[in-house]
């Protein structure tokens, strides 16, 4: 054991100050690939996650979690092994994107309402790719293809719910601390369960918005330095050409699933990165539309590197693994590129002739084009006006963090 340490510490070593190197060798390069990872988390991810983080941790601390736990309890349990609050991890998880649904899961293990291998299943299929992301920035940003992100989302969600289900068999063997089965839903008794949850905490409202912004901001600039930092790390790689070594293996498997090697960089760069993956892809003008839907479908469940470092980080100070979460993510990335296969025909192919134009005309759907403009237009709106909105919210949480310890200066 002590031998194998000391390895990892040689590698580590090594590793670490070669990139160091590397980023002082070009620092042009670097500069401008960590500008792109900050435009990114500035203008879009902070703004769009820190409303679901805030929001979030009051409905924890309000019970409102342990409430909508007892109703779903029915529903999640015999489906997936976990939890019914679990239920809301899924869905915060869905609408706002990774890594909420690690964050959250985290929150839950916290207050006591999960087991290990019950964190470590929800963790498994509750980061997903929120609909903003699939349908504003691949589908419209990527591909000019709004239609194209019904595809995506059905495939990606789908197989979300399949590697749900597949992870109830993980640890089958029960847990002792495992929670009770309840087998029918009290409505009585869940109320009463929320008013007893929040009276464990009985803090001022003041406190608990306070608690939420600064764990809400913490991980926010956790989730930036991952971005920007992979966004380097992605850069130099390929610079120094070590992406070539990766190229001849992602070419060997494009070429047993018949896909051309052009779509290899993008497969790489996915890796590591779903956004600059996705783009690549779509600029693949070599591949077929099909192909170029299945590998992009491949990328969003995979999450990338990046996102998967960001789940290690956060699940680091608990006792859930991340094995069985990179583990979920392989078989999620698989489930969905095959998904996206099999539903090109008869969801993209067959109800859209004219994927840009038709896809407003077709009266089966005009029910749902309401929330695709939406989630268009907000995507646009957060474009505009996301680095305002993260400017000040910054400022308001620095001016809020420091002012304690001024006034302390001042009685001193």
């Amino acid at each position: 054991m002590a031998r194998l340490q000391f390895i990892r510490t040689v590698v580590y070593g090594i590793t670490a100050s070669f990139l160091a190197v590397c980023f002082v060798i070009f620092p042009k390069e670097a500069s401008e690939a960590s500008v792109r990872g900050m435009t990114v988390w500035w203008d879009i991810v902070f703004p769009s996650l820190l409303p679901f983080f805030i929001l979030s941790e009051f409905l924890i601390r309000f019970g409102v979690v342990t409430f909508i736990g007892i109703l779903l309890e029915p529903f999640m349990r015999p489906l997936f092994r976990v939890p019914g609050s679990g239920g809301f991890v899924w869905a915060m998880g869905l609408a706002s994107g990774f890594p909420s649904g690690a964050k959250l899961t985290v929150r839950l293990w916290e207050e006591g309402h999960l087991t290990r291998e019950e964190g470590e299943r929800l963790v498994s299929f509750s980061n997903a790719s929120n609909p903003l992301f699939i349908f504003g920035a691949v589908a419209v940003g990527f591909f000019q293809d709004v239609a194209l992100g019904f595809l995506l989302a059905a495939s990606h969600y789908l197989g979300n719910i399949l590697v749900g289900f597949t992870m109830r068999f993980h640890k089958l063997t029960p847990s002792t601390k495992s929670h009770q089965t309840r087998s029918t839903v009290s409505l009585k008794q869940a109320i009463k369960n929320m008013h007893y949850d929040r009276l464990k905490d009985q803090e001022p409202l003041g406190k608990i918005l306070g608690d939420a912004v600064n764990s809400s901001m913490q991980t926010l600039l956790m989730i930036g330095g991952f971005m920007i930092f992979f966004s380097v790390l992605n850069e130099i790689l390929e610079i120094i050409r070590l992406t070539d070594i990766f190229a001849i293996v992602t070419s060997f498997m494009l070429s047993l699933v018949n896909m051309p090697n052009e779509l290899s960089p993008g497969v790489i760069a996915g890796l590591f990165e779903i956004t600059l993956g996705s783009q690549r892809i779509s600029d693949a003008s070599q591949a077929t539309l099909m192909q170029q839907a299945i590998v992009t479908s491949f990328i969003l469940a995979f999450n990338g590197f990046s996102v998967q470092a960001q789940v290690a980080s956060i699940l680091s100070h608990t006792d859930i693994r991340f094995l069985p979460f990179f583990i979920a993510r392989c078989l999620h990335g698989v489930i969905s590129a095959f998904l996206a296969f099999l539903l090109f025909t008869p969801l993209y192919v067959d109800r859209f002739s004219q994927p840009s134009l038709s896809f407003w005309q077709n009266t089966s759907i005009d029910k749902l084009a309401w929330s695709y403009e939406a989630v268009i237009a907000y995507f646009q709106w957060l474009q505009q006006y996301g680095s305002l909105m993260t400017a000040l919210c910054l400022i308001g949480w620095l001016l809020w963090y420091i002012t304690p310890e001024i006034a302390d200066l001042k009685r001193e």
